[in-house]
């Protein structure tokens, strides 16, 4: 389960702020739903694939050599078990990837005029090697004791990878536009946590931006977007 400073956080659809940590089977049972099915970082990678694992992918498991059918007359009375190997990875230096979290990016949170209620995060890779952005952002508004959620219909088809200078987006819905949610307060602390290559898993180093000194407006309705390649994607623009 993922933590903050220690503190594990649980997943909730439209929670109350007041709500603590009495969803956390409910909050797991909804990040695998969504991941079931799918890869190692929940999602096919578009990118410069990582060679590990491809073979298994490509036949369904782990590849077998077929018997002859028929033993040669020299052949040793026990032959050896063939060897089994992950596919080879990508040389170190050349095509390697790590993920992109607070160590690796430069990360900023602005609120934007259009769509109403919606900020704009923006993760820029400051590293040497490509990184990749994987699931979604995990938002933590003050001392904040529920995760909100991610929008399903926002995955998209491949892992969002960076290579060095380039950016990745995600955007936030602050607050229900027709004053539907709940509990609305104001949060002058933003904290974004990285996911690992599994849902919920640590991803490295957390991102502290800057948030606008009169702070954030948000209520129950405040969700997140999947990681997106342009800025419109995470916009819905």
């Amino acid at each position: 389960m993922y933590a903050f400073h220690g503190t594990p956080l649980v997943r909730a659809s439209r929670p109350h702020p007041l709500r603590r940590f009495a969803g956390v089977a409910a909050a797991s049972l909804f990040v695998l739903s969504l991941t079931a099915c799918q890869d190692g970082t929940g999602l096919k990678d578009g990118g410069a694939a990582s060679a590990s694992g491809s073979a298994a992918e490509a036949t369904g498991g782990p590849a077998t050599t077929a018997a002859p059918s028929a033993a040669p007359t020299s052949a040793p009375a026990t032959a050896p078990a063939p060897k089994t190997s992950a596919a080879p990875s990508a040389p170190s230096g050349a095509g390697e990837r790590v993920l992109c979290n607070g160590a690796t990016t430069r990360v900023t949170a602005q609120p934007v005029s259009r769509p109403l209620n919606h900020m704009l995060i923006t993760v820029k890779n400051i590293g040497s090697k490509t990184c990749d952005l994987t699931y979604h952002p995990v938002l933590r508004f003050d001392e904040m004791q529920w995760v909100p959620a991610a929008r399903p219909e926002t995955r998209p088809q491949a892992v969002v990878s960076l290579a060095p200078g380039e950016e990745g987006y995600a955007g936030v819905l602050l607050s229900a536009a027709d004053g539907s949610g709940e509990g609305g307060t104001t949060g002058h602390r933003l904290t974004i946590a990285f996911q690992g290559r599994t849902p919920l898993s640590d991803g490295g180093a957390s991102a502290t931006p800057n948030l606008p000194a009169a702070g954030v407006a948000y209520d129950s309705s405040l969700t997140v977007t999947y990681w997106q390649r342009g800025s419109a994607d995470a916009l819905g623009s």
